[in-house]
């Protein structure tokens, strides 16, 4: 940015310049897309006008995205490092706006739009292409409720109208850093609280080193600036929080029961979606950010062993993320007290009708809104899984040659491996007798899903069997899951261990 603001370059030419030249590749990815989705003619039941404005749907979601990364790198307040954040936070607003759309409808008993459609391009699409499923709202409503398509579409674009404007207007004026001004100089009374030294300072209070440098680096050292500390541990307060307040609401009886297993659902899945997506980002960028910025060549020099290297990394990253896994698995821990104590009084004791294939042609029995073993179980599938994200981005960190290529291929594989265990664990826990349970429990998400919805999820051992059968199940599955994850990870470590050495030695140089 810097060097084009040294030539005779216009500030609009520069923005508009910026994002046209990175949406040619993604709008030219979907028109290739066209000749199969025009074969889609010949079966008949789409028609042609839904196909294009699905197209016009992701043409303006990129549109918008595009704005808002080209005003952040306008505003000279986010550099790299908050590429990742940017990601998690549009998965967070998908995550967020769908749970909140599910909850309404549900409550509501109306299947048709909500005001999340509006402003949630999935959602869009959906109201799009399921009519029946996911009906607009008749005439006496809103015309955004009646029009969710056109109403999102519009709406996006002139959001990223308004930001081009606004990023034109601060181009050249140095951006939203240039309005800060100078700073105070001593140590803010935030940072003191974090043991932090000034912004910028040479000198910052020393820390007790574990064992292994390496372990410590990772956990502590590498995450001391401010705003990480902040992020981190808003996430764990704020989750905390909302889990408390979760089933409170449940207690109080502003939720119902089936809209606080939703709610529940929703909360534990999306935080542990957004918690291994930072376990990839992190070990994906371990080892190939010190390869680009010479601290790896450093670190060779020394008489550390590559085992006592790569375990220090994973040992500090899992420890990293544990402040964090204590949030969904505090929330279900809490939830299955509140089961196990009766519901603290309740009068149906926290219960709530089976649903779903279990209950079909006869008197649904009660079950827990939660199974209680969920406490246990989920941090015994959970911890083995991220610990397994973590290797998987361990090793193409030591693979790749720069951190974006790293985290790309990682993010890649765990997502397709992510993918395909969770569709296989999803159709055969609900579709296999007494085996179902067993491999649903090798998805930390069908898990979850399992123990808050078993009517649904473990249809068919409930239907041949009953519940405790499910349930036994399930707890079995978890064991051997747990097994098979660390096994993996053992085998994975062992094989970085032994070609480590080679694989650094190929790269060696490279930055």
């Amino acid at each position: 940015m810097g060097g084009l603001l040294t030539t005779p370059m216009s500030a609009g030419q520069i923005v508009l310049g910026n994002l046209f030249g990175r949406l040619f590749f993604i709008i030219a990815l979907l028109l290739s897309s066209l000749p199969l989705f025009a074969l889609v003619q010949y079966f008949g039941g789409v028609p042609g006008e839904s196909i294009f404005a699905s197209y016009f749907i992701a043409v303006c979601a990129a549109v918008l995205v595009g704005t808002i990364a080209i005003a952040m790198s306008v505003s000279r307040l986010a550099g790299r490092r908050a590429v990742f954040t940017f990601y998690v936070s549009v998965v967070s607003y998908i995550a967020v706006t769908m749970a909140i759309d599910a909850l309404l409808r549900q409550r509501s008993g109306d299947p048709s739009v909500t005001w999340m459609t509006v402003i949630n391009p999935f959602l869009a699409l959906q109201a799009l292409l399921n009519p029946s499923t996911y009906p607009r709202a008749d005439e006496t409503g809103a015309w955004a409720l009646q029009n969710p398509v056109s109403a999102w579409c519009y709406g996006s674009l002139a959001l990223s109208v308004f930001l081009m404007v606004a990023s034109t207007v601060t181009v050249r004026l140095g951006g939203l850093a240039s309005l800060a001004g100078n700073r105070k100089v001593g140590v803010p009374w935030y940072r003191k609280m974090f043991g932090l030294g000034a912004s910028g300072a040479e000198h910052r209070p020393p820390k007790a080193v574990w064992s292994n440098p390496i372990a410590w680096r990772e956990a502590s050292a590498r995450n001391r600036t401010f705003g990480r500390i902040l992020a981190r541990w808003s996430f764990v307060v704020l989750g905390a929080a909302f889990g408390f307040v979760l089933v409170a609401a449940y207690h109080t009886g502003a939720f119902n029961a089936r809209d606080f297993q939703l709610a529940l659902q929703y909360t534990v899945i999306g935080e542990l979606v957004v918690i291994g997506l930072v376990a990839i980002n992190m070990s994906a960028t371990a080892i190939s950010r010190e390869r680009e910025d010479g601290t790896l060549d450093l670190l060779l020099t020394t008489p550390m062993t590559p085992k006592s290297y790569l375990s220090g990394k994973l040992r500090g990253l899992v420890a990293y993320l544990l402040p964090l896994l204590a949030v969904p698995m505090g929330t279900l821990a809490l939830t299955a007290l509140y089961v196990v104590t009766g519901g603290l009084g309740r009068e149906d004791g926290a219960m709530v009708a089976l649903t779903g294939l279990a209950a079909s042609g006869r008197n649904a029995p009660q079950t827990p809104v939660l199974l209680p073993e969920a406490a246990l179980i989920a941090p015994l599938v959970t911890i083995p899984f991220m610990t397994f994200c973590v290797i998987v981005g361990l090793q193409w960190s030591l693979r790749s040659k720069g951190t974006l290529a790293s985290v790309v291929a990682a993010v890649g594989v765990i997502g397709v491996i992510s993918g395909i265990v969770g569709l296989c664990a999803w159709k055969s826990g609900e579709g296999i007798s007494v085996l179902g349970p067993v491999l649903s429990a090798f998805s930390p998400a069908t898990l979850i899903f399992s123990c808050i919805k078993p009517g649904e999820a473990l249809a068919e051992t409930i239907n041949n069997s009953n519940l405790g059968s499910a349930r036994v199940s399930l707890i079995i599955g978890s064991a051997i899951a747990a097994a098979v994850y660390i096994g993996v990870v053992f085998g994975i470590h062992a094989s970085m261990v032994k070609n480590f050495d080679m694989t650094v030695r190929k790269l060696s140089g490279v930055k």
